[in-house]
């Protein structure tokens, strides 16, 4: 397979509702797109329902290929004050690291791509 650059960000917010992200949904593609050094349009959004049994902060979960760490470090600096400018203060943010050989697409390894 020849190389090809593997850009599939997915940002997973939990805690949230519609209402409250809806304004900053667009701002936020935004600004991790440029950081991140990819296309907006392959940065995926998803806003998770979930019913807490105890107390949980609301979070945001990154779910990407590794990147530099000043990289990883600069997108959440980004995020964590766009949350913070829409009144979200007490922001969880974590990365889920992703693994090539561990994402299938069409039941087959992601091998041969090229991470930035």
């Amino acid at each position: 397979m020849s190389e090809r650059k593997m850009r599939m960000p997915y940002l997973r917010f939990n805690g949230f509702t519609t209402e409250e992200l809806t304004s900053l949904i667009p701002k936020i593609t935004q600004v991790f797109a440029i950081t991140a050094d990819i296309e907006e349009g392959k940065v995926k959004v998803e806003l998770c329902q979930r019913d807490s049994l105890t107390h949980n902060p609301r979070y945001l979960e990154i779910l990407m290929f590794q990147r530099s760490q000043d990289k990883h470090d600069r997108i959440v600096a980004d995020l964590h004050e766009l949350l913070e400018s829409g009144g979200f203060k007490d922001t969880h943010i974590f990365y889920m690291i992703l693994d090539p050989k561990l994402y299938y697409k069409n039941g087959k390894p992601l091998t041969g791509y090229v991470v930035q």
